[in-house]
């Protein structure tokens, strides 16, 4: 089934909540075939219903996931379950759905765009790949994109997350890079794409980068050199201090820092790892300059006390924090 852009901003509130009570039916009545097949009906009645249910989902499995660190919460959980009525049971996942919609569920569906995406990656994950034209394509944690190259155009639309562009062969069709806040035109070189909820970030490393606003109304176009940082969104592009990380670190598998707060520090760790990774107000500004390996965040963070005044909090393996050593 076929995705449009309307689709991927997300369902409203309303078909979240049909797929939950679909959701709750079926649980308590697995066997009941008819259901099944109402179920699929209605999933397949319009592309929201799929979406939301896969939301649904994949919200339950992550909820899963991290009980399953608690010991006897799922027994907990299933008592509470059987205690509630449908209608009282709805309510309450609900809640919690919707409640949490701003930071999970109104959001675009990771593993929606992973499996309707040409390129994704997951939490965590990196990937590098070499286009028809030899440009070179790499894609930092939690991405995806959609290609279309022809000979009329070579187009990489950029559906959530981090690009990293090395252009190829220059042909007589630009190389576009499409995010949902404007058109970059990568002329040569090399360059960074990060896309926000709010704007898109472009880092140019090396060569030159157009802008291109179709959204604004005299369609502005700037151009942007190396070493360039810009703030785009859909009515204008904003040159932006340099980043107190390196750009393209992350290609390698690191992150390095130039006398970077601690609490954005954690808000890039956490990138690359599943749950909550924070800090408390009183370490928040403190500053640190490094080279860090992501491929195992747990061991990165458990070298920070050594040159920060702080301790590493484990709640659950899915909720850390750090805070002021005593």
């Amino acid at each position: 089934m076929p995705v449009d852009n309307a689709a991927r901003s997300g369902p409203d509130a309303q078909v979240v909540k049909q797929a939950i009570s679909w959701a709750l039916r079926l649980r308590n009545n697995r066997a009941n075939e008819r259901l099944h097949a109402q179920c699929e009906h209605w999933r397949e009645a319009h592309v929201d219903h799929e979406l939301a249910w896969q939301r649904v989902q994949a919200l339950q499995q992550e909820l899963n996931s991290q009980l399953s660190a608690i010991p006897g919460a799922h027994v907990a959980l299933e008592n509470v379950a059987h205690g509630l009525g449908r209608r009282q049971a709805l309510k309450m996942l609900s809640g919690v759905v919707l409640v949490g919609s701003a930071a999970w569920v109104s959001r675009d569906l990771t593993g929606w765009q992973r499996w309707t995406s040409d390129l994704a990656t997951a939490t965590g994950e990196r990937r590098s790949v070499q286009l028809p034209d030899g440009t070179r394509l790499q894609l930092n944690t939690d991405s995806a994109v959609d290609l279309d190259f022809s000979a009329q155009q070579r187009l990489i639309t950029l559906v959530r997350g981090e690009i990293l562009v090395t252009c190829g062969t220059t042909l007589s069709a630009p190389l576009l890079v499409q995010t949902r806040h404007g058109l970059l035109e990568g002329i040569d070189g090399r360059f960074s794409v990060r896309q926000d909820s709010d704007c898109t970030r472009l880092s140019v490393v090396s060569g030159n980068v157009a802008i291109h606003s179709p959204h604004s109304a005299d369609g502005f176009s700037t151009q942007a050199h190396a070493g360039e940082n810009y703030l785009v969104n859909q009515t204008h592009a904003t040159p932006a201090p340099p980043l107190d990380m390196d750009v393209g670190a992350w290609t390698d598998g690191l992150i390095v820092t130039r006398g970077m707060r601690l609490a954005d520090f954690l808000s890039e760790v956490g990138r690359y790892r599943h749950g909550y990774l924070g800090c408390s107000a009183d370490v928040a500004g403190l500053r640190l300059s490094g080279v860090f390996r992501l491929e195992d965040t747990d061991k990165l963070l458990a070298i920070l006390p050594q040159t920060l005044p702080v301790r590493v909090r484990y709640r659950t393996r899915w909720w850390v924090s750090l805070e002021r050593s005593a």
